[in-house]
């Protein structure tokens, strides 16, 4: 099975828990696999910008920190795109199945932070 093939089936089980659409504190429940891949991928992120750290400090020329840091950055948006993903597929199914339709506002407007 592809590292895609296992996220979709992740994604499909429903990564979270049913209790994310809960009207008292907020939590996303979702399933450990779900969790250790996106931690696994934030730790190589931390790994990145600690070498490009180091690399600051070598007085590395200026355009290969560059591309460094802009590697960061796609790598944070991929995280950014996961979660977004197994929020819509259970979270955001889930409030609008229990009639809670406010959620698409709050969609909305978290997409709207991630496109910035």
């Amino acid at each position: 099975m592809t590292a895609h093939e296992k996220r979709e089936e992740t994604l499909d089980q429903g990564s979270c828990g049913g209790d994310c659409h809960s009207s008292e504190i907020r939590k996303s429940h979702h399933n450990q696999e779900f969790k250790n891949g996106l931690t696994a991928r934030l730790n190589r992120i931390e790994g990145q910008i600690r070498g490009i750290k180091g690399m600051i400090d070598r007085d590395t020329y200026c355009d290969d920190v560059l591309t460094q840091l802009a590697a960061v950055q796609s790598a944070l948006g991929s995280v950014g795109k996961l979660l977004l993903e197994g929020h819509m597929k259970s979270c955001i199914v889930e409030r609008i199945e229990a009639g809670e339709h406010e959620v698409i506002d709050e969609l909305l407007i978290t997409v709207g932070r991630l496109m910035k």
